[in-house]
């Protein structure tokens, strides 16, 4: 069971937001809220991974950071919109799993190829607390900031109503590890132009 723990301002360069910390016995979750969005249709919505490569150390061989800052970016846009961020680093594999994956990589192994190798799953992502936060915050329905069609079919599949989504990915071009990431993503499908 989800428990919300505590709640207070937090000021970013994107606007001012209501953190909201929930704790479901094992992790910690927090949705970070603009505007008024109880009761509210079309929210824009960012689910999103942890990631200590790219939010911690500026990692190029991922866009987790930007796709951040560009959810961020959007809801300020809007006025209003929710980002839960959830304790699933390494695709819910651990970091322990991210990191076994690095000379595999280097090898040239895709990250989902290097995680089954290793005898990791492909994706172990639970958007359970997601779906728990969405409904504690009485949200009505969303507009999912993602380009992956199994987030949105995961969410619908528990009841919660998404409108539609928008695809938020950046210029991979002049990032060749970026260019890799995302045509793993892109075998896995997600929504990405190359």
């Amino acid at each position: 069971m989800l428990v919300r723990l505590q709640e207070g301002y937090l000021k970013t360069k994107f606007g001012t937001f209501l953190e909201v910390l929930y704790y479901d016995g094992q992790k910690e979750s927090v949705a970070l809220v603009m505007g008024d969005i109880s009761n509210s249709e079309n929210v824009l919505c960012r689910i999103h991974s942890s990631c200590l490569s790219a939010h911690v150390f500026n990692s190029i061989e991922c866009d987790c950071r930007e796709q951040m800052e560009m959810a961020q970016f959007l809801i300020e846009q809007e006025g209003r919109g929710i980002i839960i961020w959830l304790e699933q680093e390494g695709r819910n594999n651990g970091h322990l799993a991210l990191l076994s994956t690095s000379k595999l990589r280097a090898n040239g192994m895709s990250s989902t190829e290097a995680y089954l190798s290793l005898g990791f799953k492909e994706d172990a992502r639970d958007y359970r607390c997601a779906v728990e936060i969405l409904q504690d915050l009485k949200v009505a329905s969303v507009t999912l900031l993602t380009n992956s069609p199994q987030k949105i079919d995961s969410l619908r599949n528990s009841g919660i109503n998404v409108a539609g989504s928008k695809r938020i990915a950046i210029d991979a071009s002049n990032n060749e590890e970026l260019e890799k990431t995302y045509k793993d993503k892109i075998m896995r499908g997600h929504l990405i132009d190359l």
